[in-house]
């Protein structure tokens, strides 16, 4: 899938493909390139979380502009939309999860970081992604919480595949993953809000290096 949407992205970069022109149909990509039309479908998921398409049904997948948006999106929302409500939510509710958790969700996030850790499939591996940022959220004790989650779980899950494919962000988070569950486990609510932090900080730097590699930024050591 990597090189299918790197193949093609460069391609609309060069202007092979101008804007309005339609790409060819699945089924000729998947001849081209020797690869099922699921594979096909995710590199065409992914030129349009990047702006570069737009695809209608019926009708087949159009080339939109000839360089990634700024701010790509995942399903309806967008990432700066994503990441403004995970600063804001997510951090918080990693300290209350550290202060409030209870010997249940110890056990669910210590199970969901060892599959995670073991998961090769990326699909699976979103999945239990998803379910652990849920599972923090219901750990902070405050419902509300878990629901704002529930409502980005789709749009979450699409940009952690979108990572995971193109950034290869699954290792480092599953890093990541167990520092926030050892600070949640210690109870320290300072631990477990820096954690959170260099955690969606590294998920912003993975996704700007995608979309405009010059404007990442560097983490800091401490990282």
């Amino acid at each position: 899938m990597e090189a299918v949407l790197a193949h093609l992205r460069r391609a609309i970069e060069r202007g092979d493909y101008a804007v309005g022109d339609k790409l060819p149909s699945e089924a000729s990509l998947g001849k081209e390139f020797e690869v099922s039309r699921s594979v096909i479908r995710e590199a065409l998921r992914g030129l349009q979380a990047l702006g570069l398409t737009m695809s209608h049904t019926g009708k087949g997948t159009f080339v939109t502009a000839n360089g990634p948006v700024e701010n790509p999106t995942f399903g309806p929302y967008s990432a700066r939309d994503l990441f403004e409500v995970r600063r804001h939510v997510e951090i918080p509710v990693a300290g209350y999860a550290a202060l409030r958790r209870g010997s249940d969700d110890l056990d669910l996030l210590g199970h969901l970081v060892s599959r995670m850790d073991a998961e090769t499939d990326n699909t699976a591996w979103v999945a239990l992604d998803s379910l652990f940022h849920i599972t923090i959220a219901q750990a902070s004790g405050n419902p509300v919480f878990g629901k704002v989650i529930e409502e980005i779980r789709d749009a979450l899950a699409r940009q952690s595949s979108f990572l995971n494919q193109l950034g290869g962000r699954r290792a480092q988070s599953n890093v990541e993953h167990r520092r926030i569950v050892t600070a949640i486990a210690a109870g320290s609510e300072e631990a477990a809000v820096a954690a959170m932090t260099a955690h969606l900080q590294h998920v912003e730097n993975a996704l700007t290096t995608i979309v405009r590699p010059s404007h990442a930024k560097t983490p800091d050591k401490d990282d």
